[in-house]
């Protein structure tokens, strides 16, 4: 069996618990829709001729309890008013027989819109570096960021924020 994904699509939650983190981060898997799944987390290269398909289709093609190979961006806090972002950034070459990449960020108190720029700047620079090429914003590169963010509400309660790519095998 081939571990090389054949698709890819990509998620992005966030959950609250009075309890725990580890409590929030389940409710950030919950809303992302990924819940059910036993998710190892990967590096960072969009295999060729690896299509994107969008969140429900992927999610139908998923069992219950299946291992999932992810990129992921996560973070948590507990400090009130304090602003958390996860962003996945992607950069893809326009030949499908070319290999893309993906990048990861997480932050406190920046700009979820900025965060989302990072991301896709830094997928595209890893891609193109990997190529043997400075990058350039006129190579022909596709590029995209998934970011979800929340204000923690209160001092105690523990927010977490997510956004993954999942690969399906």
């Amino acid at each position: 069996m081939s571990l090389v994904p054949k698709k890819i699509f990509y998620v992005k939650g966030k959950g609250f618990s009075t309890n725990s983190e580890l409590r929030s981060f389940e409710q950030a898997l919950r809303d992302a829709g990924i819940e059910k799944f036993n998710i190892v987390k990967v590096s960072s290269i969009i295999p060729p001729f690896c299509k994107e398909v969008s969140k429900d289709v992927g999610l139908k093609e998923l069992k219950t309890g299946q291992v999932v190979y992810s990129v992921m961006s996560k973070i948590s806090s507990n400090k009130k008013d304090k602003e958390i972002c996860a962003s996945i950034g992607a950069a893809k070459p326009v030949k499908a027989e070319d290999y893309g990449y993906l990048s990861e960020k997480h932050s406190i108190d920046e700009d979820p819109g900025i965060v989302a720029e990072i991301t896709k700047a830094l997928a595209a620079e890893m891609l193109a570096t990997t190529h043997g090429v400075s990058f350039d914003p006129s190579l022909n590169i596709k590029t995209k960021s998934f970011t979800e963010s929340t204000k923690v509400r209160k001092d105690g309660e523990w927010a977490t924020v997510l956004s993954a790519a999942i690969f399906i095998l």
